[in-house]
């Protein structure tokens, strides 16, 4: 059994609560929020407890504060449930002038001041927000953490790590997904079952619970479907809508795809890339449609039925979840230093899967490759292009191949990294 280690979001759940009064963290079901909410806090109110959720209603319309009252940090778990939290808790964080007073968990967006009347304030300078994501392979204790993100950024030069690995790991590995549930099951079977009850939860219940919108749950999982066969493309509503049609048989108006494209981001089931904008030294037009992922690439393996051997027979198939697998380790490691994750594409296709970008302005460079010698010889040359066409006052902190396979991780000659996935950490 792998060791698992400390989440991310532990540490930024701690610094969250020294800084503002109430965090919130919000993220998808099942990802591990509210056990990393019950380390911190010293009293809990479970909103969906099934005994006492609708006597937790009734004092939730009648008398709020009586449902506060605890030692703090106080976690109010599933709080959207009763959106009339959101200003009681700003107004006794303001009462009070004391911070880690609340934590509130959710796995829907809550809804915007002016949408309800429970909600008329924004919350600023009272809460923090906090994304939480399914584990990633380092917290998990499947990637030996050799080369860290962060000394990336720094240019700590010469790093090198050993892969431990094989490419049918990495296969599992993205069908499982970083469901905390998922781990230390005694069988493979057992472990990819939690993704595949996980998207039979969301088309049969979640996806219209979110907003009280019924929704069919075989379009659900016809979108969600189409979604996984678009995945790291910027494929559009329209080709969608195509694409449905043509593998589905069926058809489905963009009017409704967006809907409920809209009802799986509210759930944070998916979680697209926004597009970079860099200095250039000469005009370039810059596509800025959003790439589509899932907050976990074993959702969208999951909704389209596929298995570890399915993706070892399918290496282009696998080659764009596994890319799903970085983008969503890489967004939890660059989170740690206040960071986001992007990508880009020019008029010209050229691309770079991921571009790391941080506060301070510094950005990494990474292609996905799942490790054959010509996709890296194709990720080093996209990089090397994309290098000259930018402006030589903002070039990047550093440039890598992040791949499935590979005995090391190392530095080219010319500085780029060629790092497997199972070596790299925060």
């Amino acid at each position: 059994m792998n060791k698992y280690r400390p989440r991310i979001a532990d540490i930024l759940l701690e610094e969250c609560l020294e800084a503002f009064g109430a965090v919130l963290i919000e993220g998808a079901k099942a990802c591990g929020k509210s056990t990393t909410a019950k380390q911190q806090a010293k009293s809990v109110l479970i909103m969906d407890d099934p005994k006492e959720r609708s006597h937790y209603q009734e004092l939730a319309n009648t008398d709020i504060t009586i449902l506060l009252n605890g030692k703090t940090p106080r976690l109010i778990d599933e709080w959207q449930l009763a959106p009339k939290f959101w200003d009681a808790i700003r107004y006794v964080v303001d009462v009070r002038g004391e911070e880690g007073q609340f934590i509130l968990t959710g796995s829907a967006v809550p809804a915007k001041p002016g949408d309800k009347d429970e909600m008329t304030h924004t919350g600023t300078g009272r809460y923090a927000r906090l994304r939480m994501r399914p584990m990633t392979l380092w917290e998990s204790g499947e990637s030996n953490g050799g080369i860290s993100l962060e000394d990336l950024f720094c240019g700590k030069q010469g790093m090198n790590a050993e892969n431990n690995l094989s490419l049918e790991q990495v296969a599992f590995l993205t069908c499982r997904g970083g469901w905390p549930n998922a781990l230390g099951k005694r069988t493979e079977r057992a472990s990819l079952l939690q993704a595949k009850e996980y998207v039979k939860s969301i088309v049969e219940s979640d996806i219209s619970r979110v907003d009280g919108v019924e929704r069919n749950p075989d379009r659900a999982l016809n979108i969600m479907r189409s979604y996984a066969r678009n995945i790291a493309s910027q494929a559009s509503v329209g080709t969608i809508a195509d694409d449905i049609s043509g593998n589905e048989g069926i058809v489905i108006g963009e009017k409704t795809i967006v809907s409920y494209i809209n009802a799986l981001r509210q759930i944070f089931v998916i979680e697209d890339s926004k597009a970079w904008n860099p200095n250039l030294r000469s005009k370039t037009a810059i596509r800025t449609t959003d790439t589509r992922y899932f907050v976990d690439p074993s959702v969208g393996i999951a909704a389209m039925g596929l298995s570890p051997k399915d993706l070892i027979n399918d290496m282009n198939t696998f080659g764009f979840f596994f890319e799903n697998l970085v983008v969503r380790d890489l967004r939890v490691y660059a989170e740690l230093m206040g960071g986001k994750v992007e990508h880009y594409r020019d008029k010209n296709n050229l691309e770079c899967d991921i571009v790391v970008r941080l506060p301070n302005g510094k950005y990494g460079l990474i292609e996905v490759k799942l490790g054959s010698d010509k996709g890296i010889q194709e990720g080093i040359a996209s990089l090397s292009v994309l290098s000259r066409l930018l402006d030589m006052k903002s070039m990047p902190a550093f440039r890598a191949i992040l791949t499935a396979t590979g005995r090391f991780a190392y530095q080219r000659e010319d500085g780029i990294y060629i790092i497997p996935v199972g070596c790299l950490r925060p």
